[in-house]
């Protein structure tokens, strides 16, 4: 309990300076006392004010909301196929998402307040065709099957993506930044909307936690427990499609949020769902907050997509997770 405590405190504090920080860059440099100040104190004389509310507040609230849903989708994830290398990029469900989205946008049916839905069902989807194939054969589902149908069905979706992007040019140049992964040329409305389906998914997976709990104990266990096995997966399946949809529909396809976050606090903290959730979305937060101003600053005045840098973070940790696991 007092690591439990502890921990949220730290994620907090840690979550609230980067706040202050990530909202002091950009082409002006504003102090933090300034943006303390604004919050505080508005002035709608003062520019820097101006500044931080209308501008760059969208900014950071996409990323508290795109990282707090990729965080809380890895652990559920990998609660439900007991794997800790399920994650929604290279499981699949970041692509699916992406797919439904260009898809829908290319056919002119995509509409803001469609888009998170939209990209929730694109993973489901896709989520759904996973767990069919590494279901069949002799050996059923295993952690490896359900790790290489992902990155299979994952590099399947892209392509069909990149086949739609090719033959409609102007979907192409409307989503070609966001298909990085990026926090730029944000809108109030699709924050605000994909917030709300964060929201709900963030409180579907706080219900299910203790009852995921008994999943770790075997299908056996769970089932004399009381646990309704299936129901119990298609609700992680509905929370976890919601939060990936939320999360694409903001920034787009980015990845390892889900992989690095539920390792962070399983070792640092606790392994029970109960706490792991409410701490990986603050730690998903913080961790996204952080790509993007490492992204803004490393190569100024030049900004990276926030996708890369968590590419370039998370694949080594990936690939050094998937050699310990399969060797």
């Amino acid at each position: 309990m007092m690591r439990t405590s502890l921990a949220s405190v730290v994620f907090l504090a840690l979550l609230l300076m980067g706040a202050i920080v990530h909202l002091g860059l950009g082409a002006r440099f504003i102090a933090p006392q300034a943006v303390v100040q604004a919050f505080l104190a508005f002035d709608p004389r003062n520019f820097d004010h101006n500044v931080i509310i209308n501008l760059r507040l969208l900014r950071l609230a996409a990323a508290l909301t795109t990282g707090a849903a990729l965080g809380v989708a890895g652990v559920l994830l990998q609660a439900v196929i007991r794997n800790s290398l399920g994650e929604p990029h290279i499981l699949g469900l970041n692509a699916g998402a992406a797919l439904a989205v260009v898809i829908t946008s290319a056919l002119g049916l995509a509409l803001p307040v469609g888009r998170p839905l939209i990209a929730a069902a694109g993973a489901a989807i896709l989520f759904l065709l996973v767990l069919t194939l590494s279901s069949a054969g002799r050996t059923g589902l295993t952690p490896m099957k359900v790790t290489l149908c992902g990155v299979a069905l994952s590099a399947f979706a892209s392509s069909i993506t990149a086949a739609v992007l090719i033959l409609d040019e102007q979907t192409l140049l409307a989503m070609r930044t966001w298909l990085a992964g990026d926090l730029a040329g944000l809108s109030w409305a699709t924050t605000q909307n994909a917030a709300w389906v964060t929201a709900v998914g963030l409180a579907l997976a706080v219900w299910i936690s203790p009852s995921l709990n008994m999943l770790a104990l075997g299908d056996r266990m769970a089932q004399g427990l009381g646990v309704s096995l299936v129901r119990m997966r298609i609700l992680a399946l509905i929370a976890i499609a919601l939060l990936c949809g939320a999360a694409v529909s903001i920034a787009g396809p980015i990845g390892f949020i889900g992989l690095v976050v539920p390792q962070i606090i399983r070792r640092l903290v606790s392994v029970d769902l109960r706490v792991m959730v409410p701490l990986s979305a603050c730690c998903g937060a913080l961790v996204l907050l952080l790509a993007d101003i490492a992204a803004r600053t490393l190569f100024t005045p030049h900004e990276l997509a926030t996708g890369v840098m968590t590419a370039l973070v998370g694949a080594p940790v990936f690939i050094l997770m998937a050699a310990r696991m399969f060797r």
